[in-house]
């Protein structure tokens, strides 16, 4: 498994993009898609709502069990991936792609995100 060096990474399994214009994107890991198997479903946020770092702020079911989905930062959701809510199988296949979760204006970023480098070491991949 190989985790993106640009990306940085909460201990919840989901990664966050730098921002653009202030807005990143949040997925979740390879790890994270390889443990809860084949994902059947997925509920995001919505677009306008708040999110808190490390708060609940969806849902991943999967064929072996249903995980809640944690916001890696604190802000404003400004998209959501209607491709994974169709095909959630996107999830496994592209965690680092197409397979992206939402994309969220950043209000505040917590100081315990992970590099590649700890995230995989703390993963244990």
């Amino acid at each position: 498994m190989s985790n993106p060096q640009q990306l940085r990474y909460s201990k919840d399994h989901e990664w966050l993009s730098g921002a653009e214009d202030g807005v990143s994107t949040v997925g979740i890991t390879e790890h994270a898609a390889n443990a809860l198997g084949d994902i059947v479903f997925v509920q995001l946020p919505a677009v306008g709502d708040s999110v808190s770092a490390g708060e609940t702020c969806g849902e991943l079911e999967s064929t072996k069990s249903v995980s809640d989905l944690y916001s890696p930062v604190s802000g404003e959701i400004t998209a959501v991936n209607e491709d994974v809510v169709s095909d959630p199988s996107l999830v496994n296949t592209e965690p680092f792609g197409d397979g992206w979760l939402f994309k969220v204006r950043v209000s505040e970023e917590p100081g315990d995100l992970l590099s590649a480098d700890e995230y995989t070491e703390f993963a244990g991949a």
